[in-house]
């Protein structure tokens, strides 16, 4: 197994793996059938693709039927690890359960994954499909008053905004970051800023939501990229032709996102900081973290 972004780049280019366990969990499997207290959500608060799924179990009210094992933020050549081994799963490492599902596994050990409890396997580690069944398989769990963040009659809107999102926003920092060559990075860095000025603008008609006055699956995606993005991927990832805080549409927006219930209070900017500076050796090998920026701006 790799631990860190190694064989993913073609001509420069950074390439996301794919996600290797695709299973589901659904109300008609055999399976992997909707249990409460069955499935552990494996998470680091550093990674924006778990965060997402973390978010959308807290506002759904799933935290009695699913439950979080947090791994820390400094992942080494082994993978992600927990500080102590898991309470649940009896694991140091993630690799562990990714071994005991596939023993010929080669990849990058990703988060989130669901792990079912009774046999330390994982039945998922597809970050999209997984906040997306959270919505629409464990209905019968949501707290009464859950938002519906996948609404039947936005699907396809909302499906092809969050592909916009994800190929130029939430994966693009990430292109931009990993690229090996200067025509990669520019490639990138030009859709990333073509697509924030097109939500900027998208935004300007004072919604609250980015489809207008409905939380969605859509502004939990998005919002995982923003709350990161000057203290990470503006400087870390050269992503840096503004900050978030000098788009001010987007900047009010992530600013409302944070201050809702169930947002703010499940981002920690020192774990954040920790795992992208001090992981990331290539682009940062001095490991020196940033003391900044002042995260008190959010809560103005």
């Amino acid at each position: 197994m790799t631990a860190q972004f190694i064989a993913e780049s073609a001509d420069g280019a950074f390439v996301r793996q794919p996600n290797r366990f695709t299973d589901r969990i659904t109300r008609d499997s055999t399976r992997w059938p909707v249990e409460p207290g069955r499935y552990r959500l494996i998470w680091s608060r550093a990674c924006p693709w778990a965060h997402r799924a973390v978010i959308v179990r807290g506002l759904l009210g799933l935290q009695n039927a699913i439950s979080v094992g947090t791994l820390d933020p400094v992942r080494d050549e082994r993978g992600w690890r927990f500080a102590e081994p898991d309470p649940v799963l009896g694991i140091t490492y993630l690799a562990e359960a990714y071994r005991a599902t596939d023993p010929g596994y080669t990849g990058r050990v990703t988060v989130p994954a669901l792990v079912d409890t009774r046999s330390g396997r994982v039945v998922t580690n597809d970050f999209p499909q997984i906040t997306l069944d959270l919505s629409t398989e464990w209905v019968d769990f949501h707290r009464p008053d859950a938002p519906d963040l996948y609404p039947v009659d936005l699907r396809p809107d909302l499906d092809a905004l969050m592909r916009d999102i994800y190929t130029d926003v939430n994966n693009g920092v990430y292109r931009a970051g990993f690229a090996t060559s200067q025509a990669a990075y520019e490639a990138a860095y030009d859709a990333l800023f073509a697509r924030l000025d097109a939500l900027e603008e998208r935004l300007s008609d004072d919604r609250r939501y980015l489809m207008g006055d409905r939380l969605t699956e859509a502004d939990v995606r998005l919002f995982t990229t923003l709350v990161r993005f000057d203290a990470v991927y503006h400087g870390h990832f050269k992503c840096n032709r503004n900050k978030l805080t000098e788009l001010p549409y987007l900047w009010r927006y992530a600013r409302r996102m944070f201050q809702t219930p169930g947002f703010g209070e499940t981002v920690d900017f020192d774990q954040i900081k920790r795992h992208y500076y001090y992981t990331h050796d290539r682009i940062n090998p001095t490991r020196i973290i940033p003391k900044g920026p002042d995260a008190r701006a959010w809560w103005h």
